[in-house]
């Protein structure tokens, strides 16, 4: 790495809050690399045998039409399965023996407690992060979804509407069912995207999706939000953000990642994070239609702001780094509206400050319309399918 490489690296690190003291461990321990305890190269190689054959054998359709009907947690499973994937099915779905109901619920009820922030983060933080994390932003964009960046959308917001929901992890819930089904189509595009000599020509992994790419998207998400609740000063006692790291811990659990790789604590998080998140962020010319795509599409709902704003709120929840990478246009009058409005803004809401601050109303119109963006799933009140795909993208 360069001189000026590794200091764009720091910079961004320290803009983004993530870098972390030299010294910290390893993010997984002591690994070799290509060894069964790297997680770069650790995939889920059950699943991804079983989805191979089906997709070999041209039964995707049939298998995506058998699990419409599969929603609920407590549902059994749909006949009409090939035996392999039934069988699979019938020992995955379940929580981890060490999951904690009480902590779960817990998490649950903090969701909705801080559910104004959550839209906010997830939507314009998480969301326009991950097209600047490179090889996510290559697998999405040369993937079938990336051709049809709504109805990814979509999906996505049902995996986290899904998650994020107060019975997510109960009976009646339908995060498993959402996080098995998520795990189907992570093994379909890992057999899928190798075949495509577009995505061969742009990626540095033979096989994508692995143990370590979910973790960086986990990073992006769980604790990037909870490293921005804590800078934020949004209060949280300690159970809650112990509960809110147990919904991660079996969420990931739930898509296949190793327990030995899951963080323990939120420290341990923040450290994996520093190490396996910020050095990799950077702009390729995938990511950058992929976030004028969704900043496109958010941009067409009535958010009660201009495009300016969303532009100078993206950069205000990830950096000025990100957003020059992005071709993000400025808007100085929003920016500094943002910076000084959103933190009393929060003030507010948390009965820090008594009086309403200039621009509440704004605010509150922008998270309402963004919370009506993720409750609708991007499209309609009903949940969007989440399908496996039969395809890269068209022409890919």
């Amino acid at each position: 790495m360069s001189d000026l490489s590794r200091r764009n690296v720091l910079s961004l690190g320290v803009a983004l809050g993530l870098v972390g003291a030299a010294s910290v461990a390893p993010a997984w321990g002591a690994t070799q690399a290509g060894s069964a305890a790297d997680p770069w190269w650790v995939w889920d190689d059950e699943i991804d045998r079983i989805m191979a054959g089906i997709l070999e054998a041209g039964q995707v359709p049939a298998v995506n039409t058998a699990m419409k009907s599969w929603v609920d947690n407590n549902d059994p499973l749909p006949g009409g399965l090939p035996a392999d994937l039934a069988g699979y099915l019938q020992r995955v779905h379940k929580l981890p023996s060490w999951a904690d109901p009480a902590k779960l619920r817990r998490a649950a009820d903090f969701n909705r407690r801080k559910d104004t922030y959550l839209f906010m983060l997830y939507g314009l933080g998480s969301g326009i992060m991950s097209t600047v994390i490179p090889r996510e932003a290559k697998s999405v964009y040369w993937s079938a979804g990336g051709a049809d960046m709504q109805d990814r959308a979509a999906k996505t917001f049902t995996f986290g509407y899904d998650l994020s929901d107060l019975n997510a992890f109960e009976p009646d819930g339908q995060f498993v069912v959402t996080a098995n089904k998520t795990r189907l189509v992570h093994a379909a595009v890992r057999h899928l995207l190798p075949q495509s000599a577009h995505w061969k020509a742009v990626a540095d992994e033979r096989i994508p999706i692995s143990n370590g790419d979910i973790l960086v998207t986990f990073h992006s998400l769980g604790t990037y939000v909870h490293r921005k609740l804590r800078e934020w000063k949004v209060p949280m006692s300690a159970a809650d953000e112990d509960a809110f790291l147990h919904m991660w811990q079996v969420a990931i659990h739930l898509l296949g990642v190793r327990e030995e790789f899951i963080p323990k604590t939120w420290a341990a998080a923040h450290a994996q994070s520093a190490q396996v998140l910020t050095p990799i962020l950077s702009p390729s010319h995938e990511g950058k239609e992929l976030a004028e795509d969704l900043l496109g599409l958010t941009a067409q709902i009535d958010l009660g702001v201009t495009r300016g704003f969303l532009n100078e709120f993206v950069r205000y929840v990830l950096s000025d780094a990100i957003g020059d990478w992005l071709g993000l246009r400025r808007d100085y009058a929003s920016a500094a509206l943002i910076r000084t409005a959103w933190p009393a803004y929060i003030a507010f809401r948390e009965g820090l400050i008594p009086v309403m601050p200039a621009g509440f109303a704004m605010f509150d119109q922008l998270v309402r319309a963004l919370a009506m963006l993720f409750l609708n799933k991007g499209t309609s009140p009903t949940t969007t399918p989440i399908t496996i795909p039969t395809g890269n993208r068209p022409g890919a």
